[in-house]
């Protein structure tokens, strides 16, 4: 006999309908699973069978043939468990054929006594079948929270092949999972780790990461060490704005393949914050792999990606970063096929001046040669340091200000500043994808980015002198938007291009 049942896989970000064909034949007792199966799919052979014989059904003796199909896709991961059981189970007359059941989605890992387990990607496998308008998904009870967010569909959660079996042959119902109204909620209060208040001075270098917030720009902070640009960068989430539900559905997508979501929070409130160690692969920074993953620049996707001690990353490394810095995704090609990843992230790097640290330090004296410098200094190229807006240097944090009993400006009220900037440029960008001035190209600063007369001469004198390359030409003049949009200006003025020059590095490049 034979039956079918609709499952899924996810490949890249997004779900694939995988069709489970089951085949039960006379012949010499055999299990067979064709349709490029990995080793995880393999393997699910002795899983199924031990889990149909502990829910009390019976495991056919019959030569089985299971095709996962399309044939040409590869599949991989234990989530085809489910399927393939209740497949058997219909083919062998044990759970009784019904035309609702091919209508229907099965997702899931069991165990050997017939339980089922988690399972990565739950999100956007959900997300498909409300596209292909299928009704009702059988999930792990585990995961039930988190793919109850897509609404379109009636969540059914599973928690053993035997209370599933019952409800397919009417014996006992499982109720549909019904979500908290409040889970969409993206303006519940977000609780941050840390805040701007606990930074004692560096007034200028907070001013600069307010700017850099309020328009998605990339940061470098240089200073010697002890100076706070670890903490800065720290509690630089808890100034941006707060994620729309979109974004946080992106994220949570992202977080559910990779498996590091949560159980208690389905939903990613939260930016994003990721800090690497300099000895991370390049797998491990742009993803990749046998099996392609995320990596962590996707995974700080419309958050902050922290490069601490930036020289001390490898040269091939910081050099992958120029193509998801311009181009806001990461490409991640293979033999098989190519998966494109979303890579939206404000990068915020911190290095020592030198080798020591304490360089231009007024306290402490380098004890590094002038080459040694220049060789720490050039571990960065130009093409890269040209692809951030803001460099500000973190100088050594004086006694008075760290004993200063005064209470700070908090990341609430910078927070208030930044959102009330990126909700003009929402305002600005309506009707286009664009979401803040980072994202702007040539065509959108030429329309939007147009200084008055007063600042286009102070534009043309730093081109001039700084030797802007048109790259960095154009970062200034988005860098000037952003600080007009926090001054409440519809021009952009003088003071604020002023400003946007200062950011540069010392030398041009």
């Amino acid at each position: 006999m034979l039956a079918k049942v609709q499952s899924c896989a996810v490949i890249g970000l997004e779900g694939a309908l995988v069709e489970v064909e089951i085949d039960l034949s006379n012949g010499l007792q055999a299990f067979t699973i064709v349709g490029l199966p990995d080793a995880a799919v393999n393997e699910s052979k002795e899983r199924v069978r031990s889990a149909i014989k502990n829910s009390g059904c019976l495991f056919p003796f019959k030569r089985i043939t299971v095709n996962l199909a399309p044939a040409d896709l590869r599949k991989e991961g234990p989530a085809y468990d489910l399927p393939i059981a209740i497949g058997i189970l219909v083919a062998s007359g044990q759970i009784n054929p019904d035309e609702r059941i091919e209508q229907c989605l099965f997702l899931g890992e069991l165990s050997l006594d017939g339980t089922v387990r988690h399972t990565n990607g739950m999100l956007p496998m959900v997300a498909l079948a409300s596209e292909k308008h299928v009704k009702e998904v059988f999930v792990p009870a585990a995961d039930a929270m988190e793919a109850a967010l897509i609404r379109e569909v009636n969540i059914y959660p599973v928690e053993t092949l035997g209370q599933l079996v019952g409800h397919l042959n009417g014996e006992r119902h499982i109720e549909p999972y019904i979500a908290d109204p409040r889970l969409l909620d993206v303006a519940e209060p977000v609780v941050y780790g840390q805040d701007m208040a606990a930074v004692r001075g560096q007034e200028h270098v907070k001013r600069a990461l307010e700017v850099a917030a309020s328009g998605g720009h990339n940061i470098l902070m240089s200073g010697p060490p002890g100076s706070g640009k670890t903490l800065l960068a720290r509690s630089t989430p808890s100034i941006l704005p707060r994620m729309t539900i979109e974004e946080s559905l992106d994220v949570t997508k992202i977080y559910s393949v990779s498996g590091m979501l949560p159980s208690d929070m389905p939903l990613m409130m939260q930016r994003p914050f990721r800090s690497p160690h300099h000895t991370t692969s390049h797998a491990g920074l742009v993803g990749g792999g046998r099996i392609p993953r995320p990596g962590e620049i996707s995974l700080s996707h419309r958050g902050v990606l922290f490069l601490d001690e930036l020289p001390e990353f490898g040269q091939n490394l910081l050099d992958v970063l120029r193509q998801p810095l311009e181009d806001k995704v990461v490409t991640i090609s293979r033999a098989q096929g190519t998966i494109t990843y979303p890579a939206n992230f404000m990068l915020v790097a911190a290095m020592n001046p030198c080798p020591c640290g304490f360089y231009s330090d007024p306290v402490k004296e380098c004890t590094c040669s002038a080459m040694m410098i220049a060789r720490y200094q050039k571990k960065i190229s130009g093409p890269l340091l040209d692809r951030i807006d803001i460099h500000v240097e973190v100088p050594r944090v004086d006694y008075e200000k760290l004993s200063d009993k005064r209470q700070a400006e908090t990341s609430e009220t910078i927070r208030k500043r930044v959102q009330a900037a990126r909700e003009r440029q929402l305002e600005r960008f309506k009707g286009t994808k664009l979401k803040c001035n980072a994202e702007m190209g040539p065509n959108e600063v030429r329309t939007y980015c147009e200084p008055d007369a007063s600042g286009e001469r102070l534009l043309k004198a730093a081109t001039q002198q700084l030797h802007l390359s048109a790259r960095a030409y154009h970062r200034v003049l988005k860098l000037a938007r952003t600080i007009a949009d926090l001054a409440g200006s519809e021009k952009i003025l003088a003071n604020h291009l002023a400003e946007a020059i200062q950011y540069r590095p010392r030398v041009g490049v």
